[in-house]
């Protein structure tokens, strides 16, 4: 760790083993765990709390102060996870004291230029593609997958296993196993292949076809498709899950997609 072209301020706790390249500054306050690897240039602020075997490349600033107009300066910090790869020039801003902490869970794969706001949480297994902008309090579940220069609207939840398009603009609530993409942003079907490739089998996927028909193709009206998802489909984790992400979404779900005419402008 002896890095005599780094700024390393004496109070950041690091493990013995981590690798700190020239030319990154490291803040009072920071927590790094074993195995960890920082390149150049890399800003780590105060608050940063990061766990093992990461992999931080150049340009990235962690744990920098929320863009937030209303923080006032309370303690926060960012909370990464174990053997998260953080490519060139990500930001990742600490909370506010809304929740007081910004947090990404392990083995997520954060591409270039990824932004992600005050207060947000990724769960485990999370890809975000480049160019990918976070606003704050957004809520991202387990192997969700985003693609390259989207863009998602403050307080949006997506589902574990949801897999969205690059170029999606996101303002609503993207339910779990589902494939998002089109403009605008709309139900194009079920993740079967990340699904089958995390195990799922074909009857589980066969299951939430099930359910998505019903809620997306059969019915527009989201309280009703939920009734007859209830009374009509066998209960099990996923069926649960489902109904429960959509009763407690406070900014409402994506639509299914509906083909327009062409008269339609």
């Amino acid at each position: 760790m002896n890095q005599p072209l780094a700024y390393i301020h004496p109070s950041a706790q690091i493990a013995d083993n981590v690798v700190i390249e020239p030319f990154t500054t490291i803040h009072k306050d920071v927590q790094i765990g074993e195995g960890t690897w920082i390149g150049s240039n890399v800003t780590i602020m105060e608050g940063a709390r990061i766990g093992k075997n990461c992999k931080i490349f150049p340009g990235a600033v962690i744990s920098a102060v929320p863009q937030d107009l209303k923080f006032r300066g309370e303690s926060s910090v960012v909370e990464i996870g174990d053997n998260v790869i953080i490519r060139e020039c990500v930001t990742i801003n600490r909370g506010t004291q809304h929740t007081n902490k910004t947090v990404i869970g392990n083995n997520c794969l954060l591409m270039a230029y990824v932004h992600i706001a005050h207060d947000c949480y990724i769960g485990n297994n999370v890809v975000l593609a480049n160019c990918v902008n976070l606003a704050g309090h957004i809520e991202i579940d387990d192997y969700a997958i985003i693609g390259g220069m989207s863009a998602i609207h403050q307080f949006v939840k997506i589902g574990a296993h949801a897999f969205l398009s690059g170029g999606a603009l996101v303002g609503k609530d993207i339910p779990p196993y589902v494939k998002a993409g089109r403009f605008p942003l709309s139900y194009v079907g079920v993740n079967s292949v990340g699904l089958r490739r995390r195990g799922y089998s074909t009857e589980q996927i066969n299951h939430i076809l099930d359910i998505y028909r019903i809620l997306f193709v059969q019915h527009s009206n989201v309280s009703i498709a939920l009734n007859i998802i209830e009374a009509q489909v066998p209960a099990t984790p996923e069926r649960d899950h489902i109904i429960s992400f959509i009763r407690d979404s406070v900014r409402g779900i994506m639509k299914g997609f509906r083909q327009r005419s062409g008269n339609d402008s």
